[in-house]
């Protein structure tokens, strides 16, 4: 097995993103073609596994949640899965309060920006979560 592995990867190219096959289909890794094949619930649950404990370690390293509940770190966990952990650190007035355990003031300041545009009913539904500390079930 590992010698098809070393042979595949020689053969097929080793890509951490996205590009397109000799075919013409978008691809990823050792030759998995995304538009024919895909991704299976599996390999779906796995890359989201890892992305949560990605951002959770990135939030983690740049703001002070000791007075966060579950809840309420979910929310920056949540923004930094969106928005990147450099978008979410320009939220400097929504993070200050959160650092200070104003949930209201964090939620309101939330609001304050495009991204509550942009993402409508995401930003209402982890606003509320901020404010309250319970989770709000999508």
């Amino acid at each position: 097995m590992e010698k098809l592995k070393q042979q595949l990867i020689s053969h097929e190219g080793h890509e951490r993103t996205v590009y397109m096959c000799p075919g013409g289909y978008k691809s990823i890794g050792v030759g998995r073609n995304l538009e024919q094949r895909g991704l299976t619930d599996d390999e779906i649950n796995y890359l989201l596994n890892n992305d949560i404990a990605y951002f959770t370690a990135q939030v983690e390293k740049h703001i002070d949640t000791s007075k966060c509940n579950p809840a309420r770190k979910a929310v920056l966990i949540n923004m930094a899965f969106n928005l990147g952990i450099h978008g979410l650190l320009n939220f400097k007035k929504t993070l200050a309060a959160v650092e200070q355990g104003s949930w209201e003031k964090a939620a309101i300041e939330m609001f304050d920006s495009r991204w509550a545009v942009q993402v409508g009913e995401r930003a209402d539904q982890l606003a509320e979560q901020m404010k309250t500390g319970e989770w709000y079930d999508a």
